[in-house]
């Protein structure tokens, strides 16, 4: 009939059920129990597919063992229909359900006792990251795939240890595999270089983006041991970053050096991870990045859509959709009409969705199916929207405290450090805006001569703060 998987997050519990499936030469499809899904639409579920179901939440657990049940009792008693819920049906001999579940995690809910004892209980432990690393590096023809591999898990291993504990930090399994497509991409691309030299660089590449202004050196250094005597330059798309400038100023911003690495970095994150995460404090900048690189594709008349909504300014219910309990109408929610409409989009241009508010698991559990490699969106209608290639999602947060280690490694992430931007590109766009020139150049001299004091006496424990804000909204409140 199935079993139920238990493990922590990148353990495979997920892919090995669909190996599983493979090798059987069975469909397999995955489906999210949101806090939406109920018994009635699980019925109708088992009705219509055999599924494996990823598990969250079991809305009505007496009900649902007792469908298990009756399916289990039919197999077992090798009957061609059975009494299902009140209905006859058919019964396939190759039906299987399986659950898969992080227990201890926010947001999530044990399987009850009832339902548990249906299901042979499978336990996931940490898998073998060097092999798996190794023979992705082997299949993707690196010679030295041993000694690589080694280096790769040696490096996460100690950016593990000695990095500080930042909550969007990742070096699990999924994390080793988003490198390694990008070294398998880079090695195409060039196949003359050094093997060596393909995975620094992806290694490097891929996770700057997401390291914190003090802990950059240390990561550096890291590489340098493990690559010694090996000087691997940054390779710069000129062209691709003038057109980032002229979208920037197209868009009244400065086209600083620090805001087009940031821009170059989240489209090259785009390219490897679905998920993307902005993080980083308010008046960063992390809004201006991403329109900044729509304003890009619009200038290169592609047509770029991006829709922001904040998924906390509304109900679970309003966002995914529910199921009237008296008349089971569906109801459609905000998310699933815009992903539908977007998948709906038959034109090539990149598409958006951007969730501005900071992550809560009571709705981030919901987009699993989605942030990771089914991307899917498995609605408790049974309706599955999926997301094609030409879709993203972005999430522009401050923090990802709240968020599970299942959430975060399903997501790149992009930290926005205070000092890479600072408050000078805003003062420098506000006086541009000012009418009279002489009044322009006593304006600077004036923010450079006084504001730097200013900021840093407000740092000081001079002053109570009744709410305590980042540097970029005292200087904007200044400015305006």
């Amino acid at each position: 009939m199935g079993d139920a998987s238990t493990g922590p997050a990148g353990t495979g519990k997920i892919e090995t059920t669909k190996d599983l499936g493979r090798a059987l030469d069975v469909m397999v499809y995955v489906y999210n129990c949101s806090e939406q899904m109920d018994y009635q639409s699980l019925e109708i579920f088992i009705k219509d597919y055999h599924q494996q179901m990823h598990e969250d939440v079991l809305m009505n657990s007496i009900v649902v063992s007792v469908q298990v049940k009756t399916i289990q009792d039919a197999i077992r008693d090798r009957k061609q229909r059975f009494n299902f819920m009140g209905t006859e049906i058919s019964l396939n001999q190759n039906v299987g359900l399986f659950i898969t579940m992080n227990p201890g995690y926010a947001g999530r809910t044990e399987l009850p006792g009832n339902l548990k004892a249906l299901f042979r209980p499978c336990a996931m432990v940490v898998p073998d990251i060097e092999m798996i690393c190794e023979i992705m590096l082997v299949t993707s023809d690196f010679k030295d795939g041993k000694l690589l591999s080694c280096k790769f898990i040696t490096l996460y291993n100690l950016c593990k240890e000695l990095l500080s504990k930042q909550h969007h930090y990742d070096w699990s399994l999924r994390a080793v595999k988003s490198v390694l497509v990008v070294a398998s991409a880079l090695r195409r691309a060039d196949p003359n270089r050094s093997e060596r030299e393909f995975l620094m660089r992806a290694l490097r590449n891929f996770n700057i983006p997401k390291i914190v202004h003090n802990n950059l050196p240390i990561f550096m250094g890291f590489l340098g041991d493990l690559f010694p005597a090996l000087d691997v330059p940054c390779k710069h798309d000129l062209k691709f970053e003038e057109e980032v400038k002229r979208a920037a100023l197209d868009l009244k911003l400065q086209s600083k050096d620090a805001f087009i690495l940031k821009v170059v970095q989240l489209k090259e994150l785009f390219e490897v991870r679905n998920p993307v995460f902005i993080v980083g404090n308010a008046g960063t900048g992390k809004s201006q990045i991403w329109k900044t690189l729509n304003r890009m594709y619009i200038n290169h008349k592609r047509r770029s859509v991006a829709i922001d909504l904040d998924p906390k300014a509304v109900t679970n219910n309003e966002l995914f959709g529910f199921i009237n309990p008296a008349t089971r109408e569906w109801k459609d929610g905000l998310f699933s009409t815009i992903m539908r409409d977007l998948a709906n989009m038959t034109h090539d241009g990149p598409k958006r969705i951007v969730l501005d508010g900071d992550i809560d698991p009571m709705w981030i559990e919901s987009l699993n199916t989605v942030m990771d490699d089914n991307k899917v969106l498995t609605l408790a209608s049974n309706e599955r929207i999926p997301l094609n290639s030409t879709m993203r999602l972005l999430c522009e947060i401050s923090h990802l405290r709240t968020a599970t280690s299942a959430i975060v490694s399903r997501a790149g992430s992009l930290y926005i450090n205070p000092q890479d931007l600072g408050w000078k590109p805003q003062v420098a766009t506000w006086i541009e805006s000012r009418p009279i020139q002489s009044e322009r150049a006593n304006l600077q001299i004036l923010f450079d001569k006084y504001l730097p004091t200013c900021i840093e006496m407000l740092k000081s424990n001079h002053f109570k703060k009744t709410t305590p804000l980042v540097d970029g909204c005292h200087v904007w409140m200044l400015c305006h």
